[in-house]
């Protein structure tokens, strides 16, 4: 019996009994007084299982806590080495992605157990940490109080008052939005919202924003199917309503990577007789997409809209002439 299954059984014993005694500990795990005593240590210390020694039913019973101090448990669900790697990683992808440590502070105890249990079964957290890493590409930064501002008006359903500028116009603008969604998108947060000042529903740069002050205005609610259809049925965070199909053609080498890439939910593709690849994405604003047709190169045809097609061309009129 390994030690995690004997911390198990000694959980369900103290859940089981109103006290347990050593002498029924042992003979349950087969294991020696002091082993025994050195997995009882641990459960308390380390994993704050709580229990005591009761004098007066001479064995050990689980104790009530302070509520402030009441430690949550799912009975019977221990982490494996492997499941502990899998949280490590998750941990570290969180804090890669969130700006400023906003988590942290709630996640740093859970992520000591862990390292904690690895570290005592296979001296591996240490070494777990050091060969995972997590890095963001063209991640711009964030200022943390604001992230933590739309963080809470989000969560606590609140109109927020934010100063945000607009890169292409040059400009700042004061606006009143009700935040709807916190969208974590190619290494860069955005705020989905309803813009008072626009009565419609917007996308804004997290990192552009450069003012934020929470109201007591309660926050409009968007139906989910609104949201969808303004967020989620076109191509890119930056899509709109009006939807376009771009029919794309890759080329046989290229086809070895999209071919297995999703680039939206409702796409529409098959391989061709000579290996190339064809795909057909809906799409409402072009710009993103015109930038990520411009990431395959040459492996890439645009073959409609005729609209598409004639803004890539002039594109690349204008990237040859910078040569």
């Amino acid at each position: 019996m390994d030690r995690t299954e004997r911390f198990y059984k000694i959980q369900t014993m103290l859940m089981a009994k109103p006290s347990v005694t050593m002498k029924q500990m042992q003979e349950a795990l087969e294991v020696s007084r002091a082993t025994l005593n050195r997995d009882l240590a641990y459960m308390r210390d380390r994993l704050g299982v709580p229990f005591a020694w009761d004098a007066s039913l001479r064995g050990y019973a689980l104790t009530q806590q302070p509520a402030n101090q009441r430690t949550f448990e799912l009975p019977g669900v221990w982490f494996s080495e492997q499941e502990i790697h899998s949280v490590l990683t998750m941990l570290e992808m969180i804090s890669k992605l969130e700006p400023g440590g906003l988590l942290a502070p709630h996640v740093k105890p859970f992520k000591v157990r862990l390292e904690g249990l690895l570290e005592e079964g296979t001296g591996s957290a240490a070494e777990a940490s050091s060969r995972i890493r997590i890095v963001p590409m063209g991640q711009r930064k964030v200022k943390n109080e604001y992230f933590q501002l739309l963080a809470q008006a989000l969560i606590n359903r609140k109109r927020i008052k934010i100063h945000h500028y607009a890169r292409q116009h040059g400009t700042t603008t004061e606006r009143e939005v009700s935040p709807q969604h916190l969208i974590y998108y190619r290494d860069n947060w955005y705020l989905d919202a309803y813009c008072h000042l626009r009565n419609d529903l917007r996308s804004f740069a997290v990192d552009a924003i450069t003012g934020a002050q929470m109201t007591e205005q309660p926050a409009r609610d968007v139906e989910a199917k609104d949201l969808k259809d303004m967020f989620e049925t076109s191509y890119g965070i930056f899509n709109g309503k009006n939807r376009q199909v771009a029919k794309l053609k890759f080329t046989p080498f290229r086809a070895q990577w999209v071919a297995q890439e999703t680039w939206h939910p409702e796409q529409i593709s098959k391989i061709l007789s000579d290996g190339s690849y064809e795909l057909e994405v809906p799409y409402g604003e072009d710009w993103e997409l015109i930038q990520d047709i411009l990431k395959q190169g040459s492996d890439v045809e645009v073959l409609a809209p005729e609209q598409l097609r004639g803004k890539v061309k002039e594109t690349i009129k204008k990237m040859t002439a910078l040569y």
